[in-house]
Formats: C-alpha cells, sequence, structure tokens
C-alpha cells in the first residue's frame, strides 16, 4: 500500500542515466570468486559513490578537529561541515527546522533514544503499540522499556498470504491506553510499505505520538515528516549511501525541549557543577562528547548526491528491479517468494524447498551474487510463520535488470543443487 503523503510532486525528477551512476561507485567493479559482483545485499548496508567517499577523504585530510570547542580554524571548518550536514538532513526529510535533526549511530541508537528519554514518562498499564513485522531494533527497545515501567507491548497483526498488515483492524489495537504507535515504513524482510500518513493520524486521534522507521525508505523515496505528521523519524546513512555509524532522529519540535538528555558528558551541558548540571537546548542536549564528524559529513553528502538522483527516481526503479525478480523467481520450480504480490520496496524474499536459507545465499556467492540468509532481525515473524529463514535479494539504484537475470540463473542452478 503506497502512501501518497511520501511523493511531494516536486521531488519527480527526469530520469537519470543509470549505467553512468552505476560508474560512480567503485566497489561495483570487482570480480568475486571469478564471478563479477552482483551486489544485492542493500536492505542491509548500501555502496558508496566518489561523491561520499571524497568528502569523508576531504574532512580527514583537511578539517579533522572536533567542533564546537575550538576557537581554532580547523575547529570552524569541521563545525561548519558538521552543522551544514545537519541542515541538508533536516531538508531532506522536510524538517521545519535543523534544530529537530539529531546526529545517531543509526536508527537503532535513534528508537533507543527514544525509548530512554521519552519512555521515562511511561507507567505500568500504558500501552507501545507495535507491528507483527518489526526490525529487532524496533522491538527490543519497547520490551526493554516494559520491563522497567510496567507498560505493555501490543501488535497489529501481519496477514499471513501477502505479508500486509491488518490495516483495518486498526481501531481494535489503537485505543486511547496507546501512548506511543512505532511501525516501520518499508520491512526490511518483506518489502511491505506501510501506509504511514494513516498510522500518524490514526495515533493523534488517540492522543498517541508516533515514530517511524525508516531505515529502509529514507533513502529509497522521498520522505517528508511534516506530510507524513509523526513526531519521531529515524533513518540510517549506510542504507542510502552515507558510511557507517552515522544516522539522525528526527524529533518534532514542539517535543525536543520537554524530554530529558539520554546519555551524559561533554558538549550537551551548559553548565557543570559537582551537585548538578544544567544542559543545552536542541538537539545538542542529545549529542554527548565527540560526534561522529566525518561520518555526518558524509551523510551529508550522501543526501545531496540522492537529491541530485532524485529518490521518486531511485523508487521507481527499485520497484521494477523488484518486481521482475519477484515475478521470475516465482516461476522457478521449488521457490516461494514472501510478502507483498503488488506494490513492494525494492526487497524480495524467498525460501527454496529441502534448502536452509544460509545455503542458497552460501551458493549464490559462489557465482559472486551477495545475498542475505536469515531472519533479518525479524525472528518473531519468521517463528509465527514456521521459517527458519528467508533468502533475500535487496535493490538499489545502481542495480540493474541484467543483474537480476543472473539472480535467476543462479538461483535454477540452486534449485538443481539441492534437489
Amino acid at each position: 500500500m503506497l502512501d501518497a503523503a511520501s511523493f511531494p510532486v516536486s521531488m519527480h525528477t527526469v530520469t537519470p542515466d543509470w549505467t553512468a551512476i552505476r560508474e560512480e561507485f567503485p566497489i561495483l567493479r570487482q570480480e568475486v570468486h571469478g564471478h563479477p559482483l552482483v551486489y544485492l545485499d542493500n536492505a542491509a548496508t548500501s555502496q558508496k559513490p566518489h561523491a561520499v567517499l571524497d568528502a569523508v577523504d576531504a574532512y580527514y585530510q583537511r578539517d579533522n578537529a572536533n567542533v564546537h570547542r575550538g576557537a581554532h580554524e580547523l575547529s570552524g571548518r569541521a563545525t561548519e561541515g558538521y552543522e551544514t550536514a545537519r541542515r541538508k538532513v533536516a531538508a531532506f526529510i522536510g524538517a521545519k527546522s535543523a534544530e529537530e535533526i539529531i546526529f545517531t549511530r543509526g536508527v537503532t541508537e535513534g528508537i533507543n533514544l527514544v525509548a530512554n528519554s521519552w519512555g521515562s514518562t511511561l507507567r505500568p498499564g500504558d500501552v507501545i503499540l507495535l507491528t507483527e513485522i518489526e526490525h529487532h531494533s524496533n522491538l527490543v527497545p519497547w520490551q526493554l522499556l516494559a520491563a522497567r515501567t510496567g507498560a505493555k507491548l501490543r501488535f497489529l497483526p501481519v496477514n499471513d498470504e501477502d505479508g500486509t498488515l491488518a490495516v483495518e483492524r486498526l481501531g481494535e489495537f489503537l485505543t486511547p491506553e496507546v501512548k506511543l504507535f512505532a511501525f516501520t515504513h518499508i520491512s526490511n524482510s518483506l518489502g511491505t510499505i506501510n501506509p504511514v500518513a494513516e498510522f500518524c493520524a490514526a495515533a493523534r486521534t488517540v492522543g498517541a505520538l508516533s515514530l517511524v522507521d525508516a531505515a529502509q525508505s529514507a533513502g529509497h523515496l522521498p520522505v517528508d515528516v511534516q506530510a507524513i505528521g509523526c513526531d519521531f523519524l529515524a533513518m540510517s546513512g549506510h542504507k542510502m549511501c552515507a558510511p557507517t555509524g552515522i544516522g539522525a532522529l528526527y524529533i518534532r519540535s514542539e517535543l525536543m525541549e520537554a524530554l530529558p538528555p539520554w546519555h551524559g558528558g561533554g558538549e550537551m551541558i551548559v553548565s557543570v557543577k559537582y551537585e548538578s548540571s544544567t544542559f543545552k537546548t536542541g538537539p545538542h542536549k542529545f549529542e554527548a562528547g565527540t560526534p561522529n564528524i566525518g561520518g555526518a559529513i558524509g551523510l551529508g553528502a550522501a543526501v545531496d548526491y540522492l537529491d541530485r538522483v532524485g529518490r521518486a527516481n531511485i523508487f521507481a526503479h527499485d520497484q521494477q528491479l523488484a518486481k521482475i525478480a519477484a515475478e521470475r523467481i516465482r516461476e522457478l520450480p521449488g521457490y516461494r517468494v514472501l510478502g507483498p504480490k503488488g506494490d513492494r520496496g525494492g526487497v524480495v524474499s524467498f525460501t527454496l524447498e529441502g534448502a536452509h536459507p544460509h545455503d542458497v545465499t552460501t551458493f549464490a556467492d559462489r557465482y559472486g551474487v551477495a545475498l542475505r540468509g536469515g531472519h533479518h532481525c525479524n525472528q518473531p515473524l519468521m517463528r509465527k510463520w514456521r521459517l527458519p529463514g528467508t533468502s533475500r535479494a535487496s535493490f538499489y539504484f545502481y542495480n540493474t535488470a541484467e543483474e537480476v537475470d543472473i539472480l535467476i540463473d543462479v538461483l535454477t542452478k540452486a534449485a538443481k543443487f539441492f534437489a
């Protein structure tokens, strides 16, 4: 189910030259086990273009210094690069101000920040509503919070047939006891696209806050937090062409000042006495210690790069490749494709009768095809469906139709091998 609020008309651009763009990713030029690399593990992490690699390299070669605290030239450059990246991320997701953006290590840390800061307000009997298709990063932090506070977890069910959520039953689960509704935008294991604006609007009707896990969406399709109407949104840089260990958390400005800090240390303070401290306002309150400056600059470069390509273009490309792959895998004997039969993100998970997902991915690696095998940090979902896991092909804009052909050829060989 597509969410129209995620697609501002202005984000649609002229279709790019995908072949030329692929050349901007040096890692893709190599061979693996004597075969050209076919990298289809983008839901785990994406590759990095020259524009990002060069930006990070330039920072460390020319501007490396700590931010905010120094009065010398290099510190000023580093600070400007770091804060410029914050402004770029804010514009990238439609935030009203850069002051609504906190740099984190990624979605996992962003959700843990919310759980440990906002979560301190919960009381026994309060409810956190999740879905049955959540990544562990949007499940385990809430389990820990519930154990500390006496709050309860509740789960919107998944439809077993196609991996979509039972949206028509939302009213049964989204009741006044719910204080937060946290959900993924695009499922990392199924490719399911959730109606996030509809979910956020429904949460507001019962007085609940909303949190969007945008790990699989922020770098793949246009995301506008104001159009979506969420209170929190977490994103990971390494899944959108930026370095690992950097991400961002959006917190709606009206909430930002009311939330207490999570980590304590240098940088996030105004004044420290032996007995007590006072803290900065805005995002700096949540960024204790020396941040990942080079990572943030790399994230800013990735944001610029993705905007040049056009996320609407990227999403259409991802969807097309995933659609072709899903249709062709379904035609192969012994294979089962999970997830929606209609619109899906660039993720195709499948099983092969008589073979463990790890064996299928190991077999594919012999031919240079990088897949992911396992439960994809969705253990409860796999257990519900009585599966040890799945093999997963996940696409990004530097992948090609020819690579889908190679994937199908390798999976055909795998079916014969494991028969």
